[in-house]
């Protein structure tokens, strides 16, 4: 470990680690007392049936820290990993489009963390879902209208934080429109600036007029506000654009580095100075992170500063303005508000799939499984959560049991992000082959393939689905 232990504090100061597993590692340990002063959790930390209440008593005894997570509602939650999240999500919410309910639905997003003592949900997601093939945020958007996402984005502000929970507004200028998943590549919006203006940054726009206190930077390239340079790693965009064009004042909280839009061929120390010199403030490294890339990062920073590269003062102020985002929250939260009420309203019906459920007789559910992007992980999800009566067909088109031995009744095939190559239509029409009348119904945003479009998977959404199919509804 080099350089001295005051540029180390301040090093350490700005990174916002993860850890995988539910036993606080000793290098954590080590590095609250270093200056690590938040910490990010994820699914991995969650003991089930304790959730993240366990692992969260441990990191307590270690003193303050700002504990941050991934608590969105819908179909991404940590809090109620992996059994889901009890919220409708931003899509459903953004359809019932009732900014009251979005409120409702954040103050017990912020009521549920605060009781943890999760002092920053990063949250609320902000892109405007343009592409209907979005691979990573679809359902997590509140929508394809930028002032629909705005009107309740800022509601959803509001709600947290009336809790006393910091949110933190992403993916900064929009991850709606991309092709691509910056977990896995560097995705890119071709818009022109125009564009941008009146989609894109509409709602980061009203969430900064809202008072969010932090907001997320994506790892995306946007050649409209700069060709050559990933938003994380742009003072053109934090600086001059979030910064003095949008006037933001607070934190700039980086996406997780570990994405490969942030880290492929460079590393994740490289990219940590990358982005401190941008303007970044709080660094999420990822939920794998361990000792030795921690200190590697730790290190990197350092010898930054040694070289000149940084400056101290560039840590210093991110440190000011981390710390300003920990005393946003030390007021308690307050009592739940009520339940989240009927959801059916925001599903989509076609003419084929209202006729479907007028048909008399038996429904017989079955749900293809898939899997979810990163940001999702291993979370429950749709029908077969909830519901035990529900085959499960996996995509090796091998079933749990056999669809087709329970005697004549109608069909509903359950799927998620069903393009024309998904196996959920194959699946459907071997059905029909058989004389069967199937519905198929997307549980995710839809992309011009179902019959019923639930715009959401969470258990809360999933009820309302099993009662509309199988006629327990009104």
């Amino acid at each position: 470990m080099r350089g001295s232990p005051e540029v180390r504090r301040l090093a350490a100061g700005t990174l916002m680690p993860g850890f995988a597993g539910t036993t606080v590692p000793d290098w954590v340990r080590r590095a609250r007392d270093e200056g690590v002063g938040s910490l990010a959790l994820y699914g991995s930390n969650v003991t089930d049936p304790g959730g993240l209440a366990p692992v969260l008593g441990r990191l307590r005894e270690l003193g303050p820290l700002l504990l941050a997570t991934d608590e969105e509602g819908g179909d991404v939650t940590r809090v109620h990993y992996p059994h889901g999240s009890p919220e409708p999500g931003n899509a459903v919410l953004g359809r019932l489009d009732d900014p009251a309910r979005t409120y409702d639905s954040a103050r017990r997003i912020g009521t549920a963390a605060a009781s943890l003592g999760i002092s920053l949900v990063l949250g609320p997601v902000l892109d405007v879902n343009s592409a209907a093939d979005n691979p990573v945020i679809g359902v997590r958007s509140f929508g394809a209208d930028p002032e629909l996402v705005a009107r309740h984005g800022t509601a959803w502000i509001r709600g947290v934080q009336s809790t006393g929970v910091a949110s933190c507004a992403k993916h900064f200028p929009g991850h709606g429109a991309t092709h691509t998943d910056s977990h896995l590549t560097v995705p890119v919006v071709t818009a022109e600036r125009a564009v941008l203006e009146r989609r894109e940054l509409v709602p980061f726009r009203a969430a900064i007029t809202a008072g969010v206190p932090a907001v997320m930077s994506s790892h995306l390239l946007v050649p409209a506000l700069d060709p050559d340079t990933v938003v994380t790693f742009s003072s053109r965009v934090i600086e001059e654009q979030l910064r003095g064009g949008l006037g933001f004042t607070g934190t700039v909280v980086t996406d997780a580095l570990d994405m490969v839009g942030a880290s492929d061929g460079i590393g994740i120390p490289a990219a940590a100075v990358r982005a401190l010199a941008a303007g970044c403030d709080l660094l999420c490294l990822g939920s794998r992170t361990d000792e030795e890339q921690y200190d590697a990062v730790v290190d990197a920073i350092v010898d930054a500063v040694t070289s000149g590269r940084l400056s101290a003062g560039r840590l210093e102020q991110a440190l000011d303005r981390i710390g300003r985002l920990s005393s946003l929250t030390s007021e308690p939260g307050p009592e739940p508000v009520g339940p989240v009420g009927d959801v059916t309203e925001a599903f989509e019906l076609t003419a084929s799939g209202r006729a479907w459920l007028d048909l008399p007789g038996p429904a017989l559910l079955v749900q293809v499984e898939s899997a979810a992007n990163e940001a999702v992980g291993r979370v429950g999800w749709g029908p077969a959560n909830i519901e035990p009566s529900v085959v499960v067909v996996h995509p090796d088109g091998k079933a749990s049991a056999d669809p087709l031995g329970a005697g004549p009744c109608k069909v509903a095939v359950i799927g998620r992000a069903i393009d024309g190559r998904h196996p959920a239509l194959d699946l459907a029409a071997r059905l029909r082959a058989n004389d069967r009348e199937v519905v198929v119904v997307e549980c995710g945003w839809p992309r011009g393939t179902a019959d019923i479009t639930s715009f959401g998977s969470s258990p809360v959404v999933a009820a309302a689905l099993v009662a509309l199919l199988t006629g327990r509804s009104g």
